[in-house]
């Protein structure tokens, strides 16, 4: 914001609409907002607890599937609750998208644990455009809102402060790496974020898809072993 009021004043200044920037006499005096991180669960015994209540949900079907193929997946909350039905490849267990922010296309490979979720709703939902369709739009033509998981994780009370919906990729990216050893730039593919060759040349987003399939394949039945230890 400093950032951007200064420029508006140099403009001014350039343009004769004013002496001087003024933004240049609150340098140093702001502090910086302090960064805040997702809450997540990222222990083997936290997370087995957690997708214990997750799968006591008694709210809608549509709802139940989403916090089912949050942590398999572990996309953004906003991909999540936009998935579309035409983005969605069973035949060859994909999914594919384009990232709002990049416009990049994004693959997420589908566990047969992911796929059992989309054909539980398949009947239900796959007449409209959204997996995941707004209860107030019969037709499927809106996306659930932003709230719809978050609500249904506070009513099984799981707070705030133990998980977000952000949380299920830091989730994924701790045990992924710690627990399961995968390769770090594996993880990052997967989680959509960039990833650079040593000569700061971004990789493609469908990079060791391969490799990725069996990543996503392990972390679900890894999921599935979690949620019936009782340790």
């Amino acid at each position: 914001m400093l950032g951007s009021c200064g420029q508006i004043f140099r403009y001014a200044v350039a343009t004769g609409r004013a002496e001087r920037d003024i933004s240049v006499d609150l340098r140093g005096a702001l502090k910086p907002k302090k960064k805040e991180h997702f809450a997540a669960v990222t222990d083997p015994k936290g997370v087995g607890i957690l997708l214990r209540k997750l799968g006591g949900y008694q709210g809608t079907l549509v709802v139940s599937n989403a916090l089912k193929f949050a942590p398999l997946v572990f996309v953004r909350p906003k991909e999540l609750r936009t998935a579309r039905w035409e983005d969605m490849d069973f035949e060859k267990a994909e999914w594919r998208f384009f990232i709002t922010k990049t416009k990049v296309e994004h693959v997420v490979p589908l566990s047969r644990q992911t796929l059992s979720v989309l054909n539980a709703l398949l009947p239900v939902t796959g007449s409209g455009v959204y997996v995941f369709p707004s209860l107030r739009s019969p037709r499927g033509d809106r996306p659930m809102s932003d709230n719809a998981v978050l609500s249904a994780m506070r009513s099984l009370g799981i707070s705030k402060e133990v998980m977000t919906g952000h949380g299920f990729r830091a989730m994924a990216r701790t045990l992924l790496d710690e627990e399961l050893g995968f390769r770090p730039d594996f993880i990052e593919h997967q989680l959509a974020h960039a990833v650079r060759d040593p000569n700061g040349r971004a990789y493609n987003r469908t990079a060791h898809l391969e490799e990725r399939k069996k990543m996503m394949q392990v972390w679900a039945d890894y999921l599935d072993e979690l949620k019936v230890s009782p340790t």
